[in-house]
């Protein structure tokens, strides 16, 4: 189990770190980069950078929510176990 987890870690991670140039704008905010370029502008880098940490951050969030949930739910059924296995003792 621990060895499927260190595998998954590695691939997140590097699919994190290799990732091809994106561009994620509408339409208006394409224009808008563009014709800023045109112009000697270089505020279209810091917009395209803006666009994907607002699609990253839900994603992020809902991970990090996903596993405190794992984390305590599979803490809850541990010590459901240990109670059955103390009352099966006795």
């Amino acid at each position: 189990m621990k060895k499927k987890a260190f595998f998954i870690l590695v691939v997140f991670a590097l699919i994190f770190t290799i990732s091809p140039k994106v561009n994620a704008q509408c339409a208006m905010c394409t224009i808008n980069a563009e014709q800023g370029v045109k112009n000697g502008n270089t505020q279209a880098a810091g917009l395209n950078t803006g666009v994907l940490y607002l699609l990253a951050i839900p994603y992020l969030l809902f991970t990090a929510v996903g596993i405190l949930w794992y984390k305590k739910y599979r803490k809850r059924n541990v010590h459901l176990n240990m109670k059955s296995d103390r009352i099966n003792l006795n």
